[in-house]
Parts: structure tokens; C-alpha cells; sequence
């Protein structure tokens, strides 16, 4: 598989202030962030993993992994995954990539909003997002004043 990075920003730029109808807004149910992350990385990857048990998928708002829309199941499918899909290392902010995943903690200990990359400038301050909830294009990591964050780099 192939990652797309220029389909994920292009997708990222689209859909940032808006909801792709192809997809459910889970804005009202807890929040759309990792729904959108999840778009993004559809959006340059075209493969899903429809493994029950471990895999990331959309079928409609009621037939989704837990990956599709959860903060912490997404870092797990992608730090884990050995089948189909996309496949992710954490690593630094330095290296990350258009296309890359940022997922923020504001207390500290539990990870609560994913965010993808769409300009690396290899810091906190300079490396820009695209996010769904509270809906962002071109955003500075910095600007989400988050105790921690960790990086994902898609393979």
C-alpha cells in the first residue's frame, strides 16, 4: 500500500469546515475529530481493514471500528497493525509528514484529540493541522495548549 499524502491534505483542505455526507458528524455524540483523522487517512491510503476484532473500517455511522472514531483504539490499529491498512510508527514531531497523525493530551495522561498534519515545520509552533470538532486548517499545534502529544507516522 501506498500512502497519498498529497490526496490526504487535498481531502484535509476540503472537508476541514465541513462534513463529507458520506460520512456520519459525530460532532453531536462526543466529537468528529478522529472521524475526520480517519477520512484523511482513508483519503491517501483507499484501504480499509474489516478484521472485527482489530480492524479500521466505515460502513455507516452504526457499522464502524472503534479505530475509526476513537483516539486511543486509532493509535492502537495503527501502531499495531500487521494486515491491511495503514500502518503507523510513533515517532518525533521533527520527522513527521503531510498526511502524519498528532493525537494531544490536555491532562496529561489520557489522549483526547487527533489531529493530521498538513505542514511540518518540525516544532509544536510550526507544524500545522487540519482537525474536525473544533474545525481547523492551517492551525499550529501550538495553539491547542496540550500538556503532551505523540506523533504517528504512516508508512
Amino acid at each position: 500500500m501506498s500512502y497519498n499524502r498529497e490526496k490526504v491534505y487535498e481531502y484535509a483542505k476540503k472537508w476541514a469546515f465541513g462534513r463529507n455526507p458520506k460520512y456520519y458528524n459525530f460532532d453531536p455524540v462526543g466529537g468528529d475529530c478522529t472521524n475526520f483523522i480517519s477520512q484523511c487517512i482513508y483519503a491517501g491510503c483507499g484501504q480499509m481493514n474489516y478484521d472485527k476484532n482489530n480492524g479500521w473500517y466505515y460502513i455507516n455511522g452504526n457499522n464502524k471500528s472503534p479505530s475509526w472514531t476513537g483516539v486511543e483504539f486509532l493509535y492502537k490499529f495503527l501502531i499495531t497493525n500487521r494486515g491491511v491498512g495503514p500502518k503507523g510508527k510513533e515517532t518525533t514531531i521533527n520527522v513527521l509528514d503531510i498526511g502524519d497523525v498528532i493525537q494531544l493530551s490536555f491532562d496529561g495522561n489520557k489522549f483526547a484529540h487527533s489531529l493530521v498534519v498538513v505542514k511540518n515545520g518540525n516544532s509544536v509552533n510550526n507544524t500545522l493541522i487540519a482537525a474536525h470538532t473544533y474545525d481547523a486548517f492551517g492551525k499550529s499545534v501550538s495553539e491547542y495548549g496540550a500538556t503532551k502529544y505523540r506523533c504517528i507516522h504512516i508508512k
